[in-house]
């Protein structure tokens, strides 16, 4: 069986999509965002290996607690494409149990990652939770330190798919919490994606910045505060009230 880098594993998520989850979290990211609150996964060879039947194994100790919840698994990270073929055996094995399978991703793997390998992954793949960084390429560039061009493959595997998609999006104060952001924002969604269920806006907050001092690495965005959460959710009721 393929061997993965796992970072960590959290057994009973209730934010990651539907129900009860576990959530596991895949070592190894490309993106270097400015508001990432996981630079510990960015290594691809940090956190503990373990084949994809081993991996599965533990996560099919929660079957009981997804049956009656509606919930199951969500591959998070990191970035769980920077290990497509473990990550595919890991989605296959959960559909052979009957596992509920979830990606949360930006959609941003290897470079050696093909088109068909990305369809591959969906057709295993119940619901996409995709973050999007950015809509504006040069403001995508500067806040993630790659091209916009991989993202927007990945939602072109989208729509070839047709896989459900909830849309994630991080609303950092100063930078991306004016009402014109917001509505570049939606008129993106409404351009580049499809099959979107719902979209949620997510406050920044400041849980990352001990991370970047233990690891000895400059805080991204000095002096941005968190988001305040009840502007946050004003923007939801606003722009997205369908999901508030």
């Amino acid at each position: 069986m393929t061997a993965g880098r796992i970072h960590s594993i959290e057994s009973m998520g209730l934010v990651d999509g539907p129900g009860i989850r576990t959530v596991v979290f895949l070592q190894g990211c490309r993106l270097r965002c400015r508001f990432c609150h996981n630079p510990d996964t960015w290594a691809p060879a940090g956190g503990e290996e373990l084949s994809a039947g081993q991996l599965v194994d533990k996560i099919a100790r929660f079957i009981p607690y997804f049956q009656r919840s509606g919930g199951g698994v969500t591959f998070s990270g990191g970035e769980p494409l920077m290990q497509p073929a473990f990550l595919l055996e890991a989605l296959r094995l959960c559909r052979g149990r009957g596992i509920h399978t979830c990606l949360d991703t930006a959609g941003v793997g290897p470079a050696a990652l093909t088109d068909a390998g990305l369809d591959e992954i969906l057709a295993e793949t119940d619901l996409v939770l995709y973050d999007v960084k950015h809509w504006q390429a040069e403001a995508y560039q500067a806040l993630t330190g790659q091209d916009i061009a991989g993202a927007e493959a990945f939602q072109q595997a989208l729509r070839r798919a047709g896989t459900p998609v909830w849309v994630r999006h991080v609303v950092v104060p100063g930078r991306t919490d004016s009402p014109q952001a917001m509505a570049g924002l939606k008129a993106y969604i409404g351009s580049h994606l499809a099959n979107v269920q719902k979209v949620e806006l997510l406050p920044y907050h400041l849980l990352g910045v001990p991370k970047y001092q233990r690891m000895g690495l400059p805080d991204p965005l000095p002096g941005v505060p968190a988001m305040d959460k009840a502007r946050c959710a004003e923007l939801q009721q606003t722009f997205f009230p369908e999901n508030g």
